[in-house]
């Protein structure tokens, strides 16, 4: 027997996803103010902190950024058609000094399209260090970014993106283009701007965290999301034919452009903005 009904998952709570993506995460100067008191302290270990401008002269309309082992990356849209890029170096190490040298070691290298950093192979146990990256690019921009420990965020950009991290969240915030978004351990939060998506579409995917959307009420997209192990809530009511899964397949205001963001062990939460 079929049965059609119309439902609507409550909303459970949940702490707002712009959170995350405060002017603080491009304020470097309180950046270095919190990494030189040692992050609220929770660090007895020396510390050296710095942040560089890197030079870059792009070939083209498009950025390839490695945040190696432990870096993050943030990149924002802004007017013009230049592009600013701030390195953001920390080292840890049992003293002051020793940190100091640590980060002396470290070199970041530009060639036109590609921004990574190189430092120490090898080094105490106690001793450690990072390279995370603010930048600012054109509204339209292509975008590669990688990171193995560190979380990713775009916002304002539409292009071209192939964004990775293993260990990471990943924050999209009023982007359009032909976008691919991957961590292993982090979540996905995705806040939509505007009518409708620009560009191809959207195809994210965590495994071992939750899903966030914020959709404005009157965007036209087909969302789709799901989860194996997790619960499902969504402000806007659906309806089901047949046997509820846990997969959503969601044309909002006629449906459009394909925008697909799910996990294997993690919540979804899909919020009318």
């Amino acid at each position: 027997m079929r049965i059609r009904s119309l439902f609507s998952l409550a909303m459970f709570a949940i702490a707002s996803p712009l959170a995350a993506q405060r002017s603080y995460d491009y304020d470097d100067n309180r950046w270095l103010d919190d990494c030189r008191r040692g992050w609220n302290g929770n660090d007895d270990r020396g510390r050296a902190c710095e942040v560089k401008v890197v030079p870059v002269k792009p070939s083209g309309r498009a950025l390839d950024i490695d945040g190696r082992q432990n870096g993050s990356i943030r990149v924002m849209s802004w007017n013009g058609d230049s592009v600013r890029v701030t390195a953001r170096m920390q080292a840890n190490a049992r003293s002051d000094k020793d940190a100091e040298d640590l980060l002396k070691d470290i070199r970041i290298t530009s060639d036109g399209r590609r921004i990574s950093a190189e430092g120490p192979r090898s080094y105490g146990r106690s001793e450690s260090w990072s390279v995370s990256y603010v930048v600012f690019v054109p509204r339209r921009y292509d975008l590669d970014l990688e990171a193995q420990n560190g979380s990713l965020g775009v916002t304002g950009v539409v292009g071209k993106m192939d964004l990775r991290t293993q260990n990471g969240s990943v924050h999209l915030e009023d982007i359009g283009g032909d976008v691919r978004a991957r961590t292993q351990n982090g979540s996905l939060n995705v806040q939509l701007e505007g009518g409708k998506w620009e560009g191809a579409g959207l195809d994210a995917e965590t495994e071992n965290g939750s899903v966030r959307i914020g959709i404005p009420s009157s965007y036209a997209a087909q969302i789709e999301t799901g989860t194996v192990n997790g619960r499902m809530s969504t402000d806007f009511p659906i309806t089901v034919q047949g046997r509820i899964g846990r997969r959503l397949s969601l044309p909002l205001n006629g449906g459009g452009v394909t925008l697909r963001a799910i996990t294997t062990n993690g919540s979804v939460s899909l919020s009318r903005k």
